[in-house]
């Protein structure tokens, strides 16, 4: 299994490529994210939350690991993501048990990455 570092790095040039050749996209889907994510009645922590749960759901590496450095970010706990991994397996069974930890590493890496930046 990679490690979410270097997932991130596998995306990072065909991310700009695409950019580039569909900028109006790419930002419009930005925006709508940005607009999403913004605190309301919940907290960015709580959806960035929700975020990684769906992002499990969907089985998206790329998406886990945007959305455990944005629960990092956000001071969700190891404890709080567990918990909403929970939720991931209970609502897609034998797949979530397979996600959900690849979700648990990639905010231990988070974790650790801004404490090296502390």
């Amino acid at each position: 299994m990679e490690s979410m570092h270097t997932i991130r790095e596998e995306l990072r040039q065909p991310a700009q490529d695409l950019r580039e050749l569909i900028p109006d996209v790419l930002k419009g889907h930005a925006e709508t994210a940005a607009a999403a994510m913004r605190e309301g009645e919940l907290t960015r922590g709580v959806k960035e939350l929700l975020a990684t749960v769906i992002a499990i759901t969907r089985e998206c590496d790329g998406c886990i690991v945007a959305h455990t450095r944005g629960a990092v970010q956000q001071a969700v706990t190891r404890q709080q993501l567990a918990e909403a991994i929970g939720v991931a397996i209970a609502m897609n069974g034998g797949p979530g048990t397979v996600w959900g930890p690849r979700a648990l590493r990639a905010f231990d890496e988070a974790v650790a990455e801004r404490s090296q930046k502390a």
